[in-house]
């Protein structure tokens, strides 16, 4: 089951990299590059950190093909959606937030399966989980998600999530334990987008950040 969820975490993030671009007039390829390193990148940094050989997406080369696969279908599927305007201004949060429900967890899983602490597999949960959309908004000259003020609870949600695996692992069965993780994430994610939760801002003392 794990398997198949990293599989679904690849290809989410593959689809937000795409959706993130939307109005930039990027082509084809840059559209597949921007898939690429949102999907990938969080999970090539976790594996480089932790010395993890061979990098997970060169050992089984079908986590490169899913990411290609889901960009390229999004950027060819895509204008299908500017005729729904509820759903083409949410699919953007909708897929981000799947995409760090699902990559917070497999970056916690794998880091507790090859033998590291429960501290540093919450790291790289946390890493896992953002990175990708770092590089992704970096790339396309924007301040990075995780970052905004208006994009509420991002890296907070990927903490608790990690968190909530920590403590289920042993304790539950593994699939339990990655189901609900990614729903505290994704849920919490949502659930602050709604509610506009955020974080206390270190500019105004009593404002806020996620």
């Amino acid at each position: 089951m794990l398997y198949f969820l990293e599989h679904a975490a690849i290809a989410v993030a593959a689809v937000s990299g795409v959706l993130a671009a939307r109005g930039k007039r990027i082509d084809l390829f840059g559209v597949a590059v921007l898939g690429l390193v949102t999907a990938l990148g969080g999970g090539t940094i976790r594996d480089v950190v932790l010395d993890l050989r061979p990098v997970f997406w060169v050992g089984d080369p079908w986590f490169l093909l899913t990411a290609f696969t889901c960009a390229i279908a999004t950027f060819l599927l895509e204008g299908l959606l500017i005729g729904v305007p509820p759903l083409a201004g949410s699919l953007l949060q909708w897929a981000d937030a799947g995409s760090l429900a699902l990559v917070t967890m497999i970056g916690t899983e794998k880091t507790l399966a090859a033998g590291f602490s429960p501290a540093i597999a919450v790291t790289m949960g946390v890493l896992t989980g953002t990175a990708g959309g770092i590089i992704r908004d970096m790339m396309l000259g924007e301040i990075p998600m995780v970052f905004r003020q208006e994009i509420y609870l991002y890296a907070t949600a990927s903490l608790a999530g990690s968190v909530l695996y920590i403590v289920l692992s042993g304790r539950v069965s593994a699939s339990t334990a990655a189901l609900s993780s990614v729903a505290l994430v994704f849920g919490l994610r949502l659930a602050a987008i709604w509610n506009r939760w955020r974080l206390p801002n270190l500019r105004s003392g009593g404002g806020h950040d996620g």
